[in-house]
């Protein structure tokens, strides 16, 4: 089973990204930045639907500092879901700020919600690590998920991905008779790890994913949506960035193993490359000014590095990536070599 290092090194946002980030409309200057989010003065346990502590907890702030919180955050909010149109916010409240005790990264979630008709929507406040943040950006350019972020200073926004949990999915969901079609969904996975090693998006275990169901005619569609980028293009081994080997996801994978046979498999894993294919000939300027950017930024430790270009080598049978010096450049042959077999 792939082993994740500990701890993940954090990388700044270089001059470089930054530039790139400003000249496609992702870098933006915002009203409040991760830092001003921790001048809490206290905090809630919060608790799931079975009483379970979530590791999260919801934060309270001096009455002096809450309506300046309050108001930035709404706009931080119309900048994200209305480009920046102030008018929305005029319906929305601030109902809770989240902290995550949990890993490394301690994101701060906000809860937004729409007091005519009670609606609410999340978005996160993190550090701007650039492993995330290149993530995030390959996300948009080579799978069909579109995710909204922005970036300022040391500060990244991210949208709220939807979907139901991973972990709750196959605990729930993944039942004898639930799943009403369980070929679509070992399909789906097969795609969705394809996606995962062609850019090497590592740590895709079920708790880093959700599972969106899509109605279609008489029948269900699946999608895997990634909603954790930290592990973009760091770890050392090739196996980190094949969510077919974890653990957490067997359950699925033995859907699959009842639904296809090599053949199979193989078919969906040349739709899924040949579809990667497609969107970077689409979007060929701007994968091109992104692996620029990438291919020369350290995204990881050099031995790791040295490792993963190794495996990668001896995979594909390509002695071009062992030519590679940073994780960007494997992640540009990657490209390279899949743009040319399709």
């Amino acid at each position: 089973m792939p082993h994740i290092s500990r701890k993940k090194l954090t990388y700044k946002v270089d001059a470089s990204l930054r530039e790139y980030l400003q000249q496609y409309g992702r870098a933006l200057a915002l009203p409040i930045q991760y830092r001003d989010l921790k001048r809490y003065k206290d905090a809630v346990t919060l608790y799931d639907k079975s009483n379970r502590d979530t590791l999260w907890v919801s934060l309270i702030y001096p009455p002096e500092d809450l309506k300046h919180i309050h108001g930035a955050l709404k706009e931080i909010y119309a900048i994200l879901r209305a480009n920046g149109d102030l008018s929305v916010m005029q319906h929305l409240y601030v109902d809770r700020v989240d902290l995550c005790l949990y890993g490394n990264t301690n994101p701060f979630r906000v809860r937004i919600v729409n007091r005519i008709n009670d609606n609410f929507d999340y978005f996160y406040i993190k550090n701007a690590d650039a492993s995330r943040v290149y993530g995030l950006e390959l996300e948009g350019l080579l799978s069909p998920n579109r995710v909204s972020y922005v970036v300022h200073e040391e500060t990244l926004i991210e949208e709220h991905i939807a979907g139901i949990p991973g972990e709750e999915f196959i605990q729930s969901y993944l039942q004898p008779g639930r799943v009403e079609n369980e070929t679509r969904l070992a399909k789906e996975f097969v795609k969705f790890n394809e996606r995962c090693f062609v850019r090497l998006l590592g740590d895709m275990h079920s708790s880093n994913y959700v599972v969106e169901i899509l109605p279609d005619f008489d029948d269900v569609h699946y999608r895997i949506r990634a909603i954790d980028f930290d592990q973009q293009s760091y770890e050392p081994r090739k196996s980190i960035y094949m969510p077919q080997y974890y653990k957490k996801n067997m359950p699925i994978i033995e859907v699959g193993i009842r639904h296809m046979n090599n053949t199979t498999v193989r078919q969906y894993q040349k739709e899924e490359r040949a579809m990667i294919a497609s969107r970077i000939r689409y979007s060929l300027r701007q994968v091109m000014d992104l692996m620029a950017v990438m291919s020369r930024t350290p995204l990881s430790k050099p031995e790791y590095v040295e490792q993963l270009r190794r495996e990668l080598a001896q995979h594909h049978k390509c002695d071009a990536f062992l030519r590679c010096n940073t994780m960007g450049a494997i992640v540009r042959q990657s490209l390279k070599l899949l743009i040319e077999n399709n």
